[in-house]
């Protein structure tokens, strides 16, 4: 019984997932609450809250509780966590009284914030909160050795953050957090379509152009794409065809800074590890590891051995779910 009460929770930006140890991945949802502006009620959570995105009257208003890895309306996120609750006791088969849950924070995220992502499980309904820290969560499940005195670096591409860590015996060795990611690159895809083609698209358009034909900064054979968006000139749709070489031109700058931010933490790497970096290199995760080219362009910059995880979307949650059975040792590791 006790193991059906633990499960980990990977509170993204992007996407909510959680992870049970007998089941693995068992709900895997967008973070997006829709609620009525008048009653203040929530109406739909994770994908059909989504697929409401720019599309709703007035009185409905679809939003994103997260930013950047943290809360930043507190009441909605609560809302949504008894919501997923709710759907994970049913997929369950039972009601999950009192979980013990383990859920993962951003690096760079401040005190005040990691309490209000604990506040906000435990009203959810949760016994027991423990924190981990994302790099560490996404190390454990892409199978890294975390507990052995060997570097394991980590860049983890999530929606709102990019995590660059080293982690060596269960801790964080050095670790740099930006908050530049796969939102920011979709932002820089709206801004570049709105400039050069004096087109507004919504985020959803951007985030399918940046699938589809996004591509990090390598030569590579170039596709098209056709996009519907409103002309800001007249007023009325308008479709225009964008390719692949161009999104490298809109998402080049946050890609440099997701290439500084890696080059940085390389750099404050202590000598002794540096050694096992150049033999097992680096590993991408985090749904902006998808990103085509990337790894073959990170590879070319940094001069290591580029690895993709396993499976880059849920290795943060699988991470978190299995650190219940070393969550003494990483909390020793910590102190």
């Amino acid at each position: 019984m006790l193991n059906n009460n633990e499960i980990g929770i990977d509170l993204g930006t992007a996407n909510i997932l959680v992870y049970t140890k007998n089941k693995g991945i068992i709900l895997n949802e967008p973070s997006v609450v829709a609620i009525d502006t008048t009653t203040k009620k929530v109406l739909a959570v994770g994908s059909e809250a989504k697929e409401m995105i720019g599309k709703t009257p007035g009185k409905i208003i679809a939003i994103r509780p997260l930013k950047d890895g943290v809360i930043a309306d507190y009441d909605v996120t609560t809302e949504m966590l008894k919501h997923i609750m709710k759907i994970v006791s049913r997929k369950l088969g039972m009601s999950i009284r009192k979980p013990t849950v383990v859920v993962c924070t951003p690096s760079g995220a401040t005190s005040v914030e990691r309490r209000a992502i604990q506040d906000a499980i435990r009203s959810s309904g949760a016994k027991h909160v423990h924190l981990i820290e994302e790099p560490v969560a996404a190390a454990i499940g892409s199978d890294l050795p975390v507990e052995e005195p060997i570097a394991n670096v980590i860049v983890d591409i999530g929606g709102g953050t990019t995590e660059v860590a080293i982690i060596s015996f269960g801790g964080v060795v050095t670790c740099h957090s930006i908050r530049i990611a796969g939102d920011q690159m979709d932002e820089d895809i709206v801004q570049y379509v709105r400039k050069n083609y004096n087109l507004l698209i919504g985020e959803r358009t951007a985030e399918q152009m940046k699938t589809e034909i996004g591509h990090a900064l390598v030569s590579h054979e170039k596709a098209e794409m056709e996009i519907r968006g409103r002309d800001l000139v007249t007023g009325l749709p308008k479709t225009i065809f964008v390719s692949s070489v161009e999104m490298q031109d809109a998402m080049r700058e946050s890609l440099l800074h997701i290439l500084e931010a890696i080059r940085a933490t390389l750099e404050d790497c202590p000598p002794e590890l540096s050694g096992d970096i150049v033999d097992r290199g680096v590993i991408l995760t985090g749904g902006g590891a998808l990103l085509k080219g990337l790894q073959e362009w990170v590879s070319e910059e940094m001069d290591v051995p580029v690895h993709i995880a396993p499976n880059p979307l849920e290795s943060v949650a699988i991470g978190t779910g299995r650190s219940l059975s070393v969550i003494n040792k990483l909390l020793k590791a910590a102190k």
